[in-house]
């Protein structure tokens, strides 16, 4: 079975802010795929519903939440989809972190155990993808997946995750963007949206392999903290950004647009900049 090839432009949001109007749009705008994040229910009635408004784009899921949705109802939803529109849909899916649910136990145990279920289900290893942060995992999505699909990252991380996925397998790393030039407006929304990921140590613990430090990790996070992970300013500086991880190995990255109802301004900028 073939690749999936998204293009090198993507977006990444909330399942509850998606809808085929915006689906196409981006497709017309030449973006390659979306990524439903939010942790999307395991019908997947959200991508069905933006790969009837499309004729190109790739839908992917990002994630679905392995403790919320059992496996076999997932695979069922892909199935459906895949009879429906062939290869443009990539099922994603992920393990969350501790601090979501209280059943969370044996993380990587049950990475495994839930791809074990796909491979009986008969989910294809390359129509899914795993989000990945640390080594291990990202070994798991090189060996079990299509690839990996690293949220919250930088591209030093995208760097190290191709040098532990090797040249193969697929690399989509979701990007958040500001697209604003006032600074301290900017920085205001980039904190904002840090703060929730600061209180979760597989992110945290992620940000120190990266070379931060216990006071850049500290309360709502260091300025440099905040400026590496979260572009901002205008076309220019947030294409720069994207620039950085597809320079670095990825193949993709997913723009989250950040503080905007209507993202389509922004991302038109950065495609008009890469362009």
């Amino acid at each position: 079975m073939d690749k999936i090839e998204p293009g090198r432009l993507g977006i990444w949001r909330p399942w509850s802010m998606l809808d085929g109007d915006l689906a196409k749009d981006l497709e017309d705008l030449g973006y390659g795929a979306i990524w439903i994040g939010g942790s999307p229910r395991g019908d997947l009635k959200i991508a069905e519903r933006l790969l009837a408004a499309t004729d190109r784009l790739v839908v992917a899921t990002g994630i679905v939440n392995m403790w919320a949705t059992p496996a076999g109802e997932v695979a069922a939803s892909y199935h459906r989809l895949h009879d429906a529109y062939g290869d443009r849909f990539l099922l994603g899916v992920g393990i969350g972190h501790p601090e979501a649910t209280q059943e969370y136990r044996s993380p990587y145990e049950t990475i495994v155990r839930y791809l074990d279920d796909l491979d009986a289900a008969d989910v294809p290893v390359e129509r899914r993808a795993l989000a990945a942060l640390g080594p291990k995992v990202l070994r798991l999505a090189a060996e079990r997946t299509a690839g990996a699909h690293p949220y919250f990252t930088t591209p030093e991380h995208t760097r190290a995750a191709r040098e532990t996925l090797g040249a193969g397998p697929l690399l989509v790393p979701e990007q958040k963007v500001v697209f604003d030039t006032d600074t301290g407006r900017a920085r205001a929304l980039a904190r904002e949206s840090a703060g929730y990921y600061l209180r979760l140590r597989n992110y945290v613990n992620n940000f120190k392999r990266l070379g931060f430090t216990d006071e850049d990790v500290a309360g709502s996070g260091s300025d440099a903290l905040l400026d590496a992970l979260i572009a901002q300013g205008g076309a220019a500086a947030l294409a720069a950004r994207v620039k950085g991880h597809l320079d670095a190995g990825a193949d993709q990255v997913a723009v989250q647009v950040l503080g905007e109802d209507d993202p389509r301004p922004a991302l038109r900028a950065i495609a008009e900049a890469l362009a």
